[in-house]
């Protein structure tokens, strides 16, 4: 049944929903019913704002025609192909779209069906990597704290969110956990990359040295990391991860899921902040958000490392049942096509400055202790309630919606990731209503 027939359901008890206050959202819904370009329409009708792309995803905006008509049109030609031992034109058309876009160094992509899923899939192949090369005491993995790397095992062991770490036993072994960048006592109201903490790129260095570099397999980061409040990277901290890596035969892989397609002027963070991954993990922007799915991308040398043996055996046991589904596939040309039709990636760049100053417009707001930005992402950080953390960006985020906007808090964070289409007075029109709220909680 279309959702303009179904806007109200009358039992919300069965589903569980993820990173969900569960029990509040039943007691007061905030139901979405369609979209179309900068705009969700509510079930009570109302316009709301997209200021998150979705979920750091809609980078093309919603309903977007060239999307939409490649989905329609290969549901009915061809709506499944299995992906072991078998394949379908669309799925190498878009791998090859895919590294014409990527940094020079990558080669050969894998796709999976979610950013969690790329992750798993990338820290897997550096491992495996390792062991076809003969370096299988290379088993140690190397993340960040507060990074965000999906919900999977993987991810939650590399990841540095404690919240999404303590219910879940001793996770991966053999991990340990470079110190995150965020300095506000030396970096707040940091306009783009901060000045001070590239030095804590040598923390890298420390912990390799402490484990010994022959036992490290690969380090992650995300080149900004979004989901636990935009924290922007120092300046020279990526190239020096870089160094390190380079210097001991590790493997660096970079979470593009939501620096990746656009959001910051490039098509990824890797080729705006200038250094090459070994391993890079994306999805979100990939099909817009509209069908799940990632794309892993790897390196010639270490694509070739695999393909050794018997030429019928399988070179890596790997892959997922949907992993180059035709409609994603469809979805996601569709994507790149909107993209490169509406310069959008360029289109970012040139918003950057405009979206810096509106944003640093909050400087001043009652509860404003930082603001950070870089592409088209930012973030206003506030001063929590004493005993009450988080409760303060949640009653701006209710607020906001009721306003007609949407806005992403993450503790006491306000994240904004707009579609790549918003216009300058859409910009000016969600942070004023982010002025608004700010002035009206507590």
């Amino acid at each position: 049944m279309s959702n303009r027939l179904n806007t109200t359901p009358n039992d919300l008890r069965a589903f569980w929903m993820p990173f969900t206050a569960n029990r509040q959202f039943k007691q007061n819904p905030r139901m979405m019913v369609a979209a179309k370009d900068m705009h969700f329409s509510a079930a009570d009708g109302r316009q709301i704002l997209d200021g998150t792309a979705g979920l750091w995803c809609v980078n093309a905006g919603h309903c977007r025609p060239l999307i939409t008509e490649a989905i329609r049109e290969q549901a009915g030609e061809l709506d499944y192909a299995p992906a072991f031992q078998m394949g379908h034109p669309k799925a190498f058309e878009l791998a090859n779209r895919l590294i014409d876009i990527a940094p020079d160094n990558m080669a050969n992509v894998l796709f999976t069906n979610s950013g969690s899923e790329s992750v798993e899939t990338a820290l897997k192949v550096a491992l495996a990597y390792h062991r076809v090369k003969g370096n299988g005491s290379r088993f140690r993995l190397i993340g960040r704290e507060r990074g965000y790397h999906g919900v999977n095992f993987g991810g939650i062991s590399v990841g540095g969110i404690v919240a999404n770490r303590k219910m879940f036993g001793t996770l991966l072994t053999g991990v340990d956990h470079m110190p995150h960048t965020h300095m506000p006592e030396k970096n707040a109201f940091t306009r783009g990359e901060p000045e001070h903490g590239g030095d804590l790129a040598d923390e890298l260095q420390r912990i390799v040295t402490l484990h010994d570099p022959s036992t490290v397999a690969a380090v992650i980061v995300e080149p900004v990391a979004g989901s636990t409040g935009v924290l922007i990277p120092p300046k020279g901290y990526l190239k020096r991860l870089r160094e390190i890596c380079t210097q001991h035969g590790i493997l660096l892989i970079f979470d593009e899921v939501i620096t990746g397609y656009g959001r910051l002027g490039s098509a990824f963070g890797a080729q705006h902040f200038d250094v090459q991954p070994d391993i890079m993990v994306t999805a979100k922007g990939l099909t817009n958000g509209v069908i799940p799915m990632g794309a892993v991308f790897v390196t010639q040398e270490i694509h070739d490392a695999f393909m050794q043996g018997p030429e019928h055996m399988i070179e890596f046991f790997h892959g997922y049942t949907y992993s180059g589904n035709p409609i994603a596939c469809a979805a996601a040309l569709g994507t790149l096509e909107t993209y490169k039709q509406e310069g959008l990636f360029e289109r970012a760049s040139e918003l950057a400055p405009y979206w810096e100053e509106a944003l640093h417009s909050l400087k001043g707001e009652p509860h404003v202790i930082d603001i950070r930005n870089i592409g088209l992402i930012g973030a206003i950080e506030l001063d929590p309630i004493a005993g009450e953390p988080t409760k303060r960006a949640f009653s701006c985020f209710v607020r906001a919606w009721e306003k007609g906007a949407l806005i992403r808090t993450t503790g006491d964070i306000i994240a904004l990731s707009p579609p790549l289409i918003i216009s300058k007075s859409q910009i000016d029109e969600l942070i004023d209503c982010v002025r608004s709220v700010l002035n009206e909680v507590d």
